[in-house]
């Protein structure tokens, strides 16, 4: 990456802004001085270690200091966003849920546009960030905001805009999947008389150390479940239990529920 150019992000100190000014400084992406991020509360000591990165409160400074712009903030605050001419024409990436490239486009005064989803395991860079490139986005930078983005774990760049809506739904709720599932599996633990913290370390543990397994086999996760009703052990009694449950069903309708709402309107 050029030792010049230069990125801003606005809403730099949340969680996501934060999460990804950090591990591009950590891994040595970027340099101090090529980070300058913006937040209406002011600094803040996220970046205490560092303190070349520049921190303002007004974008359009912002815009007017940095070559690529980050946009980390709420859906509902777009609208707000003012960088004044300064970023008009300039590389932005928005993180942002339900806000189409057409959109973002039309408040920033600029057609070149990535949409990308994070999603909060970005702190501990293991999140995957689909995105999507609009046209006026040439190769150059197309390959600038992979590395960009896998700083804080996996990019896949999609060949069309309506993918990253469902996405939003699927990968970007993070953890809130996997997060109701060892709820669930808690309050049962609990529920047969097991002490909390060996119940919470049993479900953190099947938990991850599954998904862990599964990464690393790489095959389709049916094949697990089929192998495992086939062997016909006390697995597969609960397999069968949840699965004329419906269990697929109800997962099926919640992220439904999900992508219904991340649609995002097209003008």
């Amino acid at each position: 990456m050029s030792q010049k150019m230069v990125l801003g992000i606005v809403g730099g100190h949340g969680w996501m802004g934060r999460s990804l000014g950090i591990a591009l400084l950590e891994r040595n992406i970027l340099s101090a001085d090529q980070l300058v991020v913006s937040s209406r509360s002011g600094a803040s000591d996220a970046y205490c270690n560092w303190p070349d990165v520049r921190c303002v409160r007004d974008n359009r400074e912002l815009a007017a200091l940095a070559d690529v712009i980050v946009l980390s903030v709420r859906p509902q605050d777009l609208a707000g966003i003012d960088i004044g001419d300064a970023g008009k024409g300039k590389l932005i990436i928005s993180l942002l849920a339900m806000a189409s490239v057409k959109q973002v486009a039309h408040q920033l005064g600029s057609d070149r546009v990535v949409r990308a989803m994070p999603n909060a395991a970005a702190e501990i860079r293991r999140a995957w960030f689909p995105w999507f490139a609009a046209e006026g986005v040439n190769p150059s930078e197309r390959q600038l905001v992979q590395e960009l983005l896998e700083s804080c774990g996996m990019a896949r760049e999609l060949p069309v805009e309506r993918d990253i809506d469902y996405l939003t739904a699927l990968s970007g709720a993070g953890p809130a999947w996997p997060a109701l599932l060892a709820k669930a599996m808690l309050e049962h633990a609990q529920t047969n008389g097991i002490p909390d913290d060996i119940a919470l370390e049993a479900v953190m543990q099947t938990l991850v150390g599954g998904s862990q397994l599964l990464e690393h086999l790489g095959s389709d996760p049916g094949d697990m479940v089929e192998r495992l009703i086939n062997y016909d052990g006390t697995t597969a009694k609960g397999l069968s239990e949840m699965i004329n449950g419906r269990l697929s069903d109800v997962v099926k309708h919640g992220l439904d529920a999900a992508h219904r709402a991340a649609c995002s309107p097209r003008k």
